[in-house]
C-alpha cells in the first residue's frame, strides 16, 4: 500500500516515513508501469516533506493561495525564539500552540508570521504566560505517532491529554479540542508572539457571544539578522496588522488575560507588544487572554475563526462566511481536500513509483501556497502603504507575498503554466503594491508590504514570464512602463547603505554608476555583491527587452537588449569566472572561484553560470561550447569523477539554493543534452526524495518544489521572459498537464529511464532538446524513447541547440 496514501488517517506514520529513503525513489531499470492516470493526488501529499533538514516548511492545515495557515509553532525552551525556521521543526517535539499564519521554507529562521499562537493547556492559569519565558509550563510534548497532516487538515494528540484537530478554509478555520473530561481545560491566546516579535497587541473576549477577537501589529520579516547594524536593521518594524475573530460553540466558564508578568484573573481585555529584539530585550514582554471551560460533562470545545488585514469586522465576516455555524472539522477538511485536488489535479501523472509520486504531488503543493490570498471576501486589502484598497474591477484577489530572488527561477513559471488567471491577479497587485510604493517594486513582499530582501530586480523577470507564457489579465502596460522606470531611473534610495548586506534598502541601487560603466562597481554599488548584482540587472534587462518586443514597443527593446550583456563586464578573462569589480575599473584583490566577495549567498563557481540569456556568449568567453561542458562536469563532479551535487562545497553545485538551479539544463545549450538528463536525474533520487527530510534546503515559497516538478515532467523553463522549454527526461510515463485557460499539455514516454533516445512532438521527429513557446501557450504533444545509454548523437547539431537572445 502506499504510505502517502494513509497518511491523513494512521497515527504513527509519520515516523514509518522516515524508513523511505532517497535511494527507493528509484525505479528498476527500464520497468514499464501501467498506464493509470492518478485520480486523487490529494492521497499522495505528504505535509511533512522538507520539515527538517533545513526546508523550513510546515504541515499544518491550508488551501491553496490562503489567507489563513493553521500549524503548530514549536519551541526549544524559548518563548523569544522557535523550534524551526518558520515555526515547526520536525524532530522539536514541544509545542506553545497553534499559529494562524505561516509562510512556506522562508530562508530566514525564522521569516515571519506565526501571528496568534492558540494554546490548549490543561490547568490553571495562575501565572502570566509571558513570564514563562523558557516555555516550561504553558506548553506540550507530543509524539509524531499521534500526530497527522493532510491538505487542509492538521490534527495531533498533546501529551497533555488535548486532541487538537484543525481545518481550514481560504481566510478562516474551525479547531476541535478535546480535552480530558473533568480537567481544568483553558485556551490560551497568545496574541503578541508572533515569530518575529510583535509592535502592538490587543485582545478582548466577550462572554456574552461567546467571541474572542483581537489583533497584533508586527512584520519584521528577517528582522533577527544584524545586517545594517542591530537594531537599525531596516525590517525590525511593523507592516502589517492581522485581525482575528473565534466564536465558540460553548459557554466559557472563565476568562482571564495577562500583560507581560502581571496576570489577571477575569480579565477580558489586554494590550501590549514584545518588541522585535530577541533574549532579554524581548522576553517577558507581551499580551494575552484566556477563555476556560466546564469539562465536567465532556472536554469537546469547538472554535470557528477568521483573520484579516483589514479589520476585526473582515474577519468576523470572513469566518461566517466560509466556516459558517453548521460547519465542522470533517465538512471544511473536506471542501479544502476537494480545493487541493482540484489544483493538484491540473497535473496528472502515471507509470511512475509511489515514492516519486508522493514528492511530485507534494512538491506541486507547496508550490501552490503562495501567493498568499491578502484581500477579504469583499475584496478589500491592505496596501503596501498601510492603508485600505479594494481590489480592482475584474481582478480575483489580491495576492502577496513575492520571494523574488527565488521564485523567478522556477516557482512563477509554475505558477502561470498551471493557474495563469492567479498569476495575472498576482501582477496585477504587484503593479499597485509599487504604485503604493512610491512606484518601486520590491525584490521580497511579505503580503504587500517591502522587505529590500536578496538582490537584483526580480520582477522584471516575473511579470516579463507571465506575459510570455499568455498572462494577459492585468495592466501589463502600465506595469511594462512602471518596471523601465524602475530600470532607467534612480530612485531616491539608490545611494543607502541601510540594510546592507542582505536587505538592501534601494532597488536597483547606484543606478546612474551602473548605466554609465555597464556594471555594479562592488565598492560603491550599495548592494550586496556587484558582481551578483550585474548578472541579476543583466537577466532583468534581457527580460523586459524580450516583453517590449511583444507588446510591440521596438524603442524599448534596442534600448534595453544591449544591457542584457552586461553580465560580460563582471567576467574576468584573466581567471574566467564572473568577479567582483571596483569602480576604477580593477578586479577586487584575492581572487578564487569559491570566493563570495562579490556575491549573494553563493560564489563565484556558481554565479558564473548565471548567464541563462546567452549560453553560447558564455560558453564562447570559455573557449567555445566543448570547453565550457567539460567545465560544466566539474561543477557536477568532485575531482575523482564522483557526483558532488548535494552541496556543501562552494566550488560545486548547491542545490539549497537559486542561483545555480538552472544549471543542469545549460548542457543542452552546449551540445551535450545526455549530460543534462542523467545530472538532473542524479539531483532529483539524491538530493530530495520523501520523508521529513525530503527537501535538499529550505524550499524558499515553493522554488525548490517548482524545480522539482519540472525536473520530474522533463521540461524546464529555458529563460526567464521567454517561454520555450528545455527537454531533460520525466520520471512518469504519462504527464496530462491542463492549465486554467484550457490548454493541455502532454508528455509521454516509453520507460522511465534517464537517456532521451528519440522525441517526436505532435506526432514529428524532435531533433531540438527543447519546445518552442507555442507548446506553452496552444498545448500539444511530447512523445519520449527513453532508454538506459545515453544518445550522444540526438539534439546536439549546432542548428537545433536553444536559441539565445
Amino acid at each position: 500500500m502506499s504510505m502517502s496514501r494513509v497518511r491523513a488517517g494512521l497515527a504513527g506514520l509519520v515516523g514509518a516515513v522516515l524508513v523511505v529513503t532517497l535511494a527507493a525513489a528509484v525505479p528498476a531499470a527500464g520497468a514499464s508501469p501501467p498506464v493509470v492516470l492518478v485520480e486523487d493526488p490529494a492521497s499522495y501529499v505528504d505535509p511533512f516533506i522538507g520539515t527538517t533538514r533545513g526546508g523550513n516548511t510546515w504541515p499544518g492545515a491550508s488551501r491553496p493561495f490562503g489567507m489563513i495557515a493553521w500549524s503548530p509553532t514549536s519551541t526549544s525552551g524559548d518563548q523569544t525564539g522557535t523550534g524551526g525556521g518558520n515555526g515547526y521543526e520536525y524532530n522539536v517535539t514541544k509545542v506553545r500552540g497553534f499559529s494562524l499564519t505561516h509562510l512556506n521554507g522562508a530562508g530566514c529562521s525564522p521569516g515571519a508570521a506565526g501571528d496568534v499562537p492558540i494554546m490548549p493547556f490543561v490547568g490553571e492559569v495562575n501565572s502570566s504566560p509571558t513570564a514563562d519565558t523558557r516555555d516550561q509550563r504553558y506548553v506540550s510534548t507530543f509524539s509524531h505517532a499521534d500526530e497527522a497532516a493532510s491538505p487542509g487538515r492538521y490534527t495531533v494528540g498533546l501529551d497533555n491529554g488535548v486532541r487538537t484537530d484543525l481545518a481550514v478554509s481560504t481566510r478562516a478555520g474551525i479547531a476541535d479540542f478535546t480535552f480530558p473530561t473533568g480537567s481544568a481545560a483553558n485556551l490560551l491566546f497568545r496574541t503578541s508572539n508572533s515569530l518575529n516579535g510583535s509592535e502592538d497587541a490587543r485582545i478582548t473576549i466577550d462572554p456574552a457571544t461567546r467571541t474572542v477577537t483581537g489583533s497584533v501589529l508586527t512584520g519584521g520579516f528577517c528582522g533577527r539578522r544584524g545586517n545594517g547594524g542591530g537594531a537599525t536593521n531596516p525590517n525590525r518594524r511593523s507592516y502589517y496588522r492581522l485581525y482575528f475573530s473565534a466564536v465558540f460553540d460553548r459557554d466559557f466558564a472563565g476568562t482571564g488575560t495577562w500583560q507581560n508578568a502581571t496576570v489577571t484573573p477575569g480579565g477580558t481585555t489586554a494590550t501590549g507588544g514584545e518588541g522585535y529584539l530577541t533574549g532579554a530585550d524581548r522576553a517577558g514582554k507581551g499580551s494575552g487572554g484566556w477563555v476556560g471551560f466546564d469539562t465536567s460533562a465532556g472536554g469537546d470545545v469547538r472554535m470557528r475563526v477568521g483573520i484579516s488585514y483589514v479589520s476585526e469586522a473582515g474577519a468576523a465576516a470572513n469566518r461566517d462566511a466560509e466556516v459558517p455555524g453548521t460547519a465542522t472539522v470533517d465538512s471544511v477538511a473536506a471542501a479544502t481536500r476537494d480545493a487541493w485536488n482540484t489544483e493538484l489535479g491540473r497535473v496528472q501523472v502515471a507509470g511512475g513509483t509511489d515514492a516519486r509520486t508522493q514528492a511530485f504531488y507534494t512538491a506541486i503543493y507547496h508550490s501552490l501556497m503562495q501567493p498568499q490570498t491578502i484581500s477579504d471576501l469583499d475584496g478589500r486589502y491592505l496596501g503596501a502603504d498601510l492603508q485600505i484598497h479594494a481590489v480592482r474591477a475584474g481582478q480575483g484577489n489580491a495576492y502577496g507575498t513575492f520571494s523574488g530572488w527565488d521564485q523567478y527561477r522556477a516557482q512563477i513559471q509554475l505558477l502561470a503554466l498551471l493557474r495563469p488567471d492567479v498569476a495575472g491577479d498576482m501582477a496585477q497587485s504587484m503593479l499597485d503594491f509599487s504604485a503604493q510604493n512610491k512606484n518601486v517594486w520590491d525584490r521580497w513582499l511579505h503580503l504587500g508590504a517591502s522587505t529590500h530582501v536578496m538582490t537584483g530586480d526580480p520582477a522584471a523577470p516575473t511579470l516579463a514570464t507571465y506575459y510570455a507564457m499568455g498572462v494577459r489579465n492585468f495592466d501589463a502596460d502600465a506595469a511594462l512602463t512602471s518596471l523601465v522606470r524602475q530600470a532607467t531611473v534612480q530612485n531616491p534610495d539608490a545611494l543607502s547603505d541601510l540594510g546592507c548586506p542582505g536587505q538592501c534598502l534601494g532597488q536597483r541601487p547606484t543606478l546612474n554608476t551602473y548605466l554609465a560603466l555597464k556594471y555594479a562597481a562592488n565598492d560603491i554599488c550599495h548592494c550586496w555583491g556587484g558582481a551578483a548584482e550585474t548578472l541579476e540587472n543583466s537577466l532583468a534587462d534581457f527580460s523586459l527587452a524580450m516583453w517590449a518586443r511583444r507588446a510591440g514597443r521596438n524603442d524599448l527593446y534596442r534600448q534595453l537588449l544591449p544591457r542584457g550583456d552586461y553580465w560580460k563586464n563582471t567576467f574576468n578573462p584573466a581567471v574566467g569566472y564572473q568577479a567582483a569589480r571596483r569602480a576604477d575599473g580593477s578586479w577586487q584583490s584575492g581572487f578564487t572561484p569559491s570566493t563570495d566577495v562579490g556575491f549573494a549567498q553563493g560564489s563565484s563557481a556558481t554565479y558564473t553560470w548565471m548567464v541563462p540569456q546567452d549560453v553560447s556568449g558564455l560558453a564562447a568567453l570559455m573557449g567555445g561550447r566543448e570547453a565550457a561542458a567539460t567545465r560544466l562536469d566539474g561543477f557536477f563532479h568532485d575531482e575523482a569523477g564522483n557526483w558532488a551535487v548535494l552541496g556543501g562545497n562552494a566550488l560545486r553545485y548547491d542545490p539549497t539554493n537559486e542561483p545555480g538551479i538552472h544549471a543542469p539544463w545549460l548542457y543542452n545549450g552546449l551540445g551535450q543534452p545526455w549530460k543534462t538528463q542523467e545530472t538532473v536525474r542524479q539531483i532529483v533520487d539524491t538530493a530530495y526524495g520523501t520523508g521529513p527530510a525530503g527537501l535538499p534546503g529550505n524550499d524558499d515559497l515553493g522554488t525548490m518544489s517548482a524545480w522539482y516538478v519540472f525536473a520530474a515532467i522533463g521540461l524546464f523553463p529555458q529563460v526567464p521572459g521567454r517561454a520555450e522549454l528545455l527537454l531533460g527526461s520525466p520520471v512518469f510515463t504519462r504527464i496530462e498537464l491542463l492549465r486554467s485557460n484550457g490548454v493541455r499539455l502532454t508528455v509521454t514516454a516509453d520507460t522511465t529511464d534517464k537517456y532521451v533516445q528519440s522525441a517526436e512532438l505532435n506526432g514529428k521527429n524532435l531533433s531540438r532538446s527543447w519546445l518552442p513557446e507555442s507548446f506553452v501557450q496552444r498545448g500539444g504533444t511530447v512523445a519520449f524513447t527513453l532508454g538506459t545509454a545515453p544518445n550522444r548523437t540526438w539534439a546536439t547539431a549546432a542548428a537545433d541547440l536553444p536559441r539565445d537572445h
